[in-house]
């Protein structure tokens, strides 16, 4: 990616913070210097997105690798901290967008299951542990596909891919969550490989109250809703098979005291638009407005 396709993907920008669509595929920070995945990641563009400030932006948050969408970044030490705070007093509310494989039963409900690391020989994975940290998960189903069966596409292999049971991201990361080492799926078990195609998709709104290391991807598997793509905790190949719908569609950050909340909204990747559109999306999409008309709404969507 170019530094100019980088900015391309500001979403809002003010004297504190940016706001990004981060892409699929790339990791938020870059690897140990002597490691042997030197992939492009978000922080080889902070250059490109000093807007003119002496220094460069750094991480409020993360990402997992393969997650799109809003993505933050302070300007300063002191937006930083600022930011850092709210997110620590769960004072940023976030929500994602989720095609998971079959569904609830019901509409909408609460996911409270307690994290641990699964092995602390294999990088970041988790699992659900009675005794590890409260981890804590609203969702609501936004639609439900009508067919039985549905072929995803894999634009990042450039072919198309049955759909797979997989499981969603958090905004906790680290290096290893971005690289998982080649062991069996947690969930899956050894050496399971096949993807099922038998199940409707179902479209789901996700809030994570918590902000555990691969939440809602844990989540989503052990209730056995697992999202599309997710090749650690679902049914996805290891490769060649379709990208994990999983999207950071909303964040409302409460940046300034005598302000509306800064509520930003990314658009829906290329990946997911036609899974969500047979579970009845409609293709809706917010408007990119003017900085004043922003102000005026309390949406600061930056215009693009």
């Amino acid at each position: 990616m170019t530094p100019e396709q980088m900015v391309s993907r500001v979403l809002y920008r003010d004297a504190l913070m940016l706001v990004i669509d981060k892409p699929p595929g790339m990791a938020v920070h870059a690897g140990p210097p002597n490691s042997r995945n030197q992939n492009e990641s978000v922080e080889d563009h902070f250059d490109a997105l000093r807007f003119g400030l002496p220094r460069r932006p750094a991480l409020a948050h993360r990402l997992d690798r393969d997650t799109t969408g809003c993505l933050i970044l302070g300007r300063h030490r002191k937006a930083l901290a600022q930011l850092g705070k709210l997110f620590k007093s769960r004072a940023i509310d976030k929500l994602y967008w989720a095609v998971v494989d079959g569904g609830p039963a019901t509409d909408e409900g609460v996911i409270e299951l307690p994290l641990g690391r699964l092995d602390d020989k294999i990088g970041w994975w988790m699992k659900h542990d009675p005794h590890g940290q409260p981890a804590l998960t609203k969702w609501r189903v936004m639609g439900r596909s009508r067919k039985s069966a549905f072929s995803v596409a894999s634009p990042l292999v450039g072919e198309a891919a049955a759909p797979s049971a997989a499981g969603g991201g958090s905004l906790s990361d680290s290096y290893a969550s971005h690289h998982p080492p080649p062991q069996p799926s947690p969930t899956r078990g050894e050496g399971a490989r096949s993807v099922r195609a038998d199940h409707p998709l179902s479209w789901l709104a996700l809030e994570p109250l918590t902000g555990r290391t691969h939440q809602l991807r844990v989540h989503c598997a052990e209730m056995g809703w697992p999202i599309v793509g997710d090749a650690i905790y679902g049914n996805a190949p290891r490769s060649g098979g379709p990208v994990l719908h999983l999207h950071a569609r909303e964040i409302v950050v409460p940046l300034y005291k005598n302000r509306a909340p800064i509520r930003v909204v990314a658009p829906v990747p290329e990946h997911m638009r036609a899974a969500l559109t047979e579970c009845g999306w409609g293709g809706d999409e917010p408007s990119f407005r003017s900085p004043s008309e922003a102000r005026e709404s309390g949406i600061h969507n930056h215009d693009r």
